[in-house]
């Protein structure tokens, strides 16, 4: 319980100040398409330089764990999921604004950040000596596997087509190899100078997201909006909160998902989200509302995502190894102040350590305030007449492609991005399984090289990959993914052929 002593450096004025301020902050900046937490949390470490590095920390700290529950906001509202943690977010958020329920999709998705933030940093305070080494037994065969298993996962979230889902997995995959191989450094798929850096992930999902979304607004026109502002601002933030406590089974698997993922360096927030989302679906028993604006995915995705936020930081402080890309910043951040982690942090220090990490417990508080106040207002950007909606989603499309390397190059690769996929939706093909296959085509590229040169020193390939407790355990979890949802597909098809079948034989009588 010594964390308990350093509660009282979290409250000082200076200290609280800082909290208030990087947790509106890091809500802003993950609302913003393109900020991602990562790069939320890299702008502001400069900030840090002439901070106490207790106080410079828990500036990082609260921008990591508001910036990735910030991304909901335009996920919710735009379809635009502010970081890649926020694209299971909008498959049903943005059904639910379609249908005039924005604020409650808003606010059921910041009780929930809050719910597994609150979870997930409970778990870094008490469990961080067992799970850092339960961590570390993870190795390239395994993040490979893990990384496959994401893309069956993503594929089969396509409730029209499996087939479809899959394919759309392995064009991200495809576009993810366009550019210099990382080991080699051959060229590969580099058809114009615009891809010798390859597809930058932000740059490819802020195209596939935002752009079909601007070409559908402009076709419209200007077509009346069906949302209106009463439905949106009658609903009571107490009602949003007992719905989503009386979805235990959501909250459950988001929280226990997101804590796993979160434990496994380099897994990330994305997957953490897609996972639970896919698994609340497969347990649920209207899994067939899944994708047309069910609450309960909007749960299952921001709980997991948030409870990710506490555990990821588990290997970063007593391995030095970051359990994601934002972790890894904030290594950078602990270096500069002259901290290193490891075995040592809480004893030589402790004051610092604890402080950070108190006061990641209490800006998951502030974040559910301030993110239910911002809910409020944020859903009046629905009203926005939509060519106007659609000139702001495209200048914060180019300015978030832009801002990530500073190059022309991203802009381009986006919009040829957007128009391709807004072509492909109209065959049926979804852009969140492309996205992820294009996060986690590097994750399992770079853990199959490595497992390949460690598996011609021992016992081959095959002997690496496939055999062992838990690469047989994730194996059968890809394979059996892929079947039940094949399966559900056959099942949800004969079930509508029947239904039509016999509404023809009543239209008939």
């Amino acid at each position: 319980m010594e964390f308990l002593g350093y509660f009282g450096a979290v409250f000082t004025p200076m200290s609280m100040l800082i909290l208030c301020v990087g947790t509106v902050g890091g809500l802003i900046l993950g609302a913003t398409p393109g900020l991602s937490p990562t790069m939320a949390v890299a702008l502001l470490i400069p900030f840090t330089f002439h901070m106490d590095p207790a106080q410079g920390l828990i500036l990082l700290g609260a921008a990591y764990t508001s910036s990735v529950a910030g991304g909901a906001v335009s996920a919710i509202l735009l379809n635009i999921p502010g970081a890649p943690a926020n694209i299971a977010t909008s498959l049903d958020g943005f059904q639910m604004a379609k249908k005039g329920e924005a604020a409650k999709a808003l606010q059921m998705g910041f009780i929930s950040s809050g719910v597994g933030g609150v979870f997930g940093i409970l778990v870094l305070i008490f469990l961080t000596p067992v799970l850092a080494k339960w961590a570390l037994g993870f190795g390239p065969s395994h993040l490979f596997w893990i990384a496959i298993l994401g893309v069956t996962i993503i594929g089969t979230l396509d409730t029209r087509s499996v087939v479809k889902g899959l394919l759309s997995g392995c064009i991200g995959l495809w576009i993810a190899t366009i550019g210099y191989d990382s080991i080699q450094g051959v060229e590969r798929f580099i058809f114009t100078d615009h891809l010798e850096g390859g597809v930058h992930v932000i740059a490819a999902l802020i195209g596939l997201f935002a752009i079909p979304q601007v070409v559908e607004m402009l076709e419209h026109g200007r077509t009346p909006r069906t949302v209106t502002l009463m439905a949106m601002e009658h609903h009571s933030v107490l009602d949003s909160a007992r719905q989503v406590f009386a979805k235990g089974r959501a909250l459950t698997i988001g929280s226990i998902v997101g804590t796993i993922i979160g434990l496994i360096p380099g897994a990330g927030g994305q997957i953490a989200g897609i996972v639970s989302y896919d698994q609340t679906r497969k347990f649920s028993p209207n899994r067939a509302r899944f994708g047309s604006g069910e609450a309960e995915g909007v749960v299952a995705a921001e709980t997991a995502n948030n409870a990710m936020v506490g555990p990821s930081l588990v290997p970063l402080l007593t391995l030095s190894v970051p359990g994601s890309p934002t972790a890894a910043v904030l290594l950078g951040g602990l270096l500069i102040h002259g901290i290193f982690p490891g075995p040592n942090l809480f004893t030589q220090h402790a004051p610092v350590a604890w402080t950070f990490i108190n006061s990641m417990l209490v800006g998951q508080i502030l974040m559910m305030v301030f993110g239910l106040y911002i809910a409020r207002l944020a859903s009046r950007v629905t009203l926005v007449p939509q060519p106007i909606l659609a000139a702001g989603i495209l200048v914060l499309a180019v300015f978030g492609s832009y801002s990530v390397q500073s190059s022309l190059s991203d802009v381009f690769v986006m919009l040829t991005l957007g128009v391709g996929m807004y072509f492909l939706a109209r065959f049926g093909f979804s852009a969140a399984p492309m996205v992820l296959g294009i996060i986690l085509g590097p994750i399992a590229e770079s853990n199959y090289v490595q497992g390949r040169i460690i598996a011609e020193a021992g016992d081959g390939l095959f002997a690496y990959f496939c055999t062992g407790t838990l690469n047989l355990v994730l194996i059968a979890i890809c394979a059996a993914s892929v079947i039940y949802s094949v399966v559900m597909e056959v099942r949800t098809r004969r079930l509508i052929a029947q239904l039509q079948k016999t509404a023809q034989q009543e239209a008939a009588t």
